[in-house]
């Protein structure tokens, strides 16, 4: 029980003149003061969001039905307007944020002006989608599977939900997982509140992006722009996949990531390659050689300086492996019989920068397989930055490379003096995309995280230091001068921006939880 002080003496005057409203308001104060410092309780969070579920699923399912690539005005805007609306029934003040390309929408609810500030990152879009690779009708119509006796999953009827709900039961739709199923976790959990009365135990800002499959493009800018608007104390982000376990999880760092293609040309188009095989250089070859100059035999990345400034304490190493993980079990899922040789845990390996091969072209295959030798062959490569990294750096030193390895660039396709003169011709273009970031574990925003999963999970939640994706935190970071944490709720088998992405039951349930509990802890 609280006790309040107040000197009497002060409203005494006014308690002379009116003494009616004067008990109105002192009571009101008490109230309200009395009110605000209450908890919920570990079984009132589990109960609320019991209760909350089954129509949290249904409005999950209509907000995935809303197309939302990112390259595409009319689906940012109508995304935009659904976003807008749920936060005006919330009772946040929101608005729009233009920038030079789609804009990005703002919402705040202050509780009290004295408490501390947190601001949450939702992303909304999601990455294109090829229909033809999904096993159900549309990948915008979401549907309820469950695993069959032959461990498939099949499509069963969503009104189940009405009655019923199979923790292990997954909704399959683009951005299940990432990222409309955490956002809507955060929805559900401040709808519980407003239900019940019960304000946040701090101020509230949203920031939502649409475009971060894009790399988010016009953010940075934003931030600098929008600065007094988005300052906060810390920052949560609603995104991310959990640990392998699937324990619930928080991550306090992601890599950063650069990216570049790299072009190989041969001959001016395509050849018959029974009447030119032998004769003229086929470019898959000589993209291939090149490419495997990129790693040695143990999976390491040969360029100069791609590891530099990064060593792991002891200590270090000791934080990092107390994550429940088995290296067995984790390459018996993967189906791999042995990992590349950074670091020597899956924890470790992520300390690290990466280098990967995310996709090549080079004339056809399957059913439309032709006995060509191509004209060119189209490397996309994809860089994962740590803090220690510098990706202009990383990216010159692969440039680099490519020279070393007897290639003159272009910076288009070659003229025919440079075919004449070259015989190795390639071009090569790289993009600098988000900034890694790492936040310490034992910080503030660290600790009171801690307080609301211990509140409603117990030990059995997951910190870690850095995940191998990337988020476009940094200028949240750089410029606000605030910490960041990732509030992770997506099984980690959701098939993220692959066909037949899916989001667990059981997860989006937890990750209710999760932020009811996070939204009803004090900062102190």
């Amino acid at each position: 029980m609280m006790i309040f002080s107040i000197k009497f003496s002060t409203f005494y005057p006014f308690f002379l003149k009116n003494s009616a409203p004067f008990f109105v308001i002192v009571f009101g104060l008490l109230f309200s003061q009395f009110s605000s410092a209450q908890k919920l309780s570990s079984k009132k969070i589990h109960a609320a969001a019991e209760e909350k579920f089954p129509t949290a699923i249904f409005d999950l399912m209509s907000f995935l039905k809303l197309r939302n690539d990112g390259h595409f005005k009319n689906e940012i805007e109508q995304n935009l307007r659904w976003c807008d609306s749920v936060f005006s029934t919330l009772k946040f003040e929101s608005q729009v944020i233009k920038t030079e390309g789609a804009p990005l929408l703002f919402a705040e609810k202050i509780v009290d002006r004295n408490l501390k500030t947190i601001l949450f990152y939702l992303q909304i879009d999601g990455q294109p989608v090829d229909s033809t690779k999904w096993n159900q009708q549309n990948p915008f119509l979401p549907v309820l599977k469950e695993k069959d006796d032959t461990d498939n999953w099949r499509i069963i009827d969503s009104r189940l939900l009405e009655k019923e709900h199979n923790p292990d039961w997954r909704i399959f739709a683009r951005s299940a997982s990432d990222s409309k199923g955490p956002a809507m976790s955060f929805i559900s959990a401040l709808q519980i509140l407003q239900a019940k009365k019960i304000n946040p135990a701090f101020n509230v800002k949203v920031i939502m992006d649409f475009q971060e499959e894009m790399g988010s493009p016009s953010l940075p800018k934003a931030v600098v722009e929008n600065r007094p608007l988005l300052n906060a104390d810390m920052l949560f982000i609603m995104d991310g996949t959990r640990h392998l376990s699937n324990l619930p999880t928080l991550t306090f760092g992601a890599r950063g990531i650069a990216t570049a293609t790299l072009t190989v040309f041969g001959p001016r188009y395509p050849l018959h390659s029974g009447q030119y095989g032998n004769f003229a250089p086929n470019p898959v070859f000589e993209t291939a050689r090149l490419l495997s100059s990129l790693k040695d035999e143990n999976g390491r990345v040969t360029l100069k300086g791609f590891y530099d400034g990064i060593e792991l304490s002891e200590e270090e190493k000791l934080q990092l492996n107390n994550v429940p993980e088995n290296l067995d079990s984790i390459k018996q899922r993967l189906g791999i019989a042995d990992q590349d040789k950074v670091g020597e845990t899956y924890q470790e390996a992520l300390q690290y920068p990466s280098l990967n091969i995310r996709g090549l072209n080079a004339g056809w295959i399957g059913n439309e397989v032709r006995t060509i030798i191509p004209s060119e062959v189209i490397t996309e490569i994809d860089m994962r930055l740590v803090l220690e990294s510098d990706g202009e750096k990383l990216m010159q030193s692969l440039k680099q490379h490519i020279k070393e390895q007897g290639y003159h660039l272009v910076d288009s396709v070659p003229s025919e003096e440079e075919r004449k003169t070259y015989s190795k011709l390639a071009s090569f273009t790289y993009r600098l995309g988000s900034k890694p970031f790492r936040t310490d574990m034992n910080s503030p925003i660290g600790k009171h995280l801690e307080k609301a999963m211990q509140k409603v999970f117990g030990k059995n939640y997951v910190k870690m230091r850095t995940t191998g994706g990337s988020q476009p935190i940094a200028p949240f970071i750089t410029t606000l001068g605030i910490p960041a944490v990732s509030i992770r709720i997506p099984n980690p088998d959701n098939n993220i921006h692959s066909p037949n992405e899916n989001l667990r039951l059981g997860n989006f349930l937890e990750g209710i939880i999760t932020c009811l509990a996070i939204l009803d802890e004090p900062i102190e």
